[in-house]
């Protein structure tokens, strides 16, 4: 009887894990990455106040570190302009569609103890992973047309 149980445990803890495709996507993830560009699908002047924090301008050059075992990371806001310093975060990657492999990626802004006032995160497309190279996108509608926001990152 003991070992039907622990048969069955273990058959439920295999199938709550992660995906191969999320897996393999947090273990990529994990390291420094630098934020290099924001960029938008439509010409003009916004003022894009990205993760309720800062602006276009404050993120690029920032720092992003990723702990994927237990899904915390942080961003440093480098430039002299700006509000500098460390910003903590949780996040967790969606998968979608196995058979694609596209996922999603949320991020929800927190204290340096990990824990958030609001529990409100913000949704990504993670559109681009590789081993050097890592594309947030995320679509919005401005003046009833989509309107994406690209961040674009580079592993150090």
């Amino acid at each position: 009887m003991k070992r039907v149980i622990l048969l069955f445990l273990a058959i439920g803890l295999i199938s709550c894990g992660s995906s191969k495709t999320v897996r393999t996507s947090e273990k990529i993830l994990k390291g420094e990455w630098v934020l290099n560009t924001v960029t938008y699908s439509e010409s003009g002047n916004y003022n894009v106040t990205l993760l309720n924090d800062v602006s276009k301008a404050c993120f690029e050059g920032s720092t992003w570190q990723f702990v994927p075992n237990n899904n915390t990371g942080t961003y440093t806001i480098n430039n002299t302009n700006c509000a500098r310093g460390k910003r903590y975060f949780i996040f967790k990657i969606n998968e979608i569609d196995e058979a694609t492999g596209l996922y999603d990626f949320v991020l929800k802004p927190t204290d340096e103890k990990y824990k958030s006032d609001t529990n409100i995160g913000v949704r990504f497309s993670l559109s681009s992973l590789s081993d050097n190279y890592m594309q947030w996108q995320q679509t919005l509608t401005v003046d009833g047309k989509p309107f994406t926001i690209s961040m674009n990152f580079s592993k150090q």
